[in-house]
């Protein structure tokens, strides 16, 4: 059986970094992605989704030294819904995305708002609305 999740998209605020009992480091942040449809009457629309990231141990290292609020990132882990009971007895879940894998896709040194330096050898920066109008065919 696999359970594999792949997203890619943009923090939505810093991460928070804890530690267990024992020490390991927890790293824990949201990321919003956006599909865009084209309703009935041909307008682009977009949807955000919003994602809850875990990380643990050297990952979780990298994620709170590194990664804050708008940075792009691309995540890689698996799928875990925690289950428990509210102060008035109901039953309460939570999904989230255990990572195993994180990439930050931003250049170098650019924030969310900046456009992106053209350099010869710098592969091209794409975001959902640069994308042509057309559907994509498949």
């Amino acid at each position: 059986m696999i359970n594999k999740a792949i997203l890619v998209g943009r923090l939505g605020s810093d991460p928070e970094v804890r530690f267990s009992p024992d020490g390991l480091q927890i790293t824990s942040f949201r990321i919003a992605t956006d599909e865009i449809r084209r309703d009935k009457n041909g307008e682009r629309t977009k949807k955000t989704e919003w994602h809850r990231i875990v990380t643990f141990g050297k990952l979780a290292e990298i994620c709170g030294n590194y990664l804050t609020k708008g940075k792009l990132v691309y995540i890689e882990g698996s799928i875990r819904t925690n289950a428990w009971e509210d102060k008035e007895g109901v039953k309460r879940y939570t999904t989230e995305i255990t990572a195993n894998d994180m990439k930050m896709l931003d250049p170098k040194g650019q924030q969310r708002d900046q456009a992106p330096a053209a350099s010869e050898g710098t592969p091209p920066y794409f975001s959902p609305e640069s994308l042509p109008d057309d559907d994509v065919p498949f």
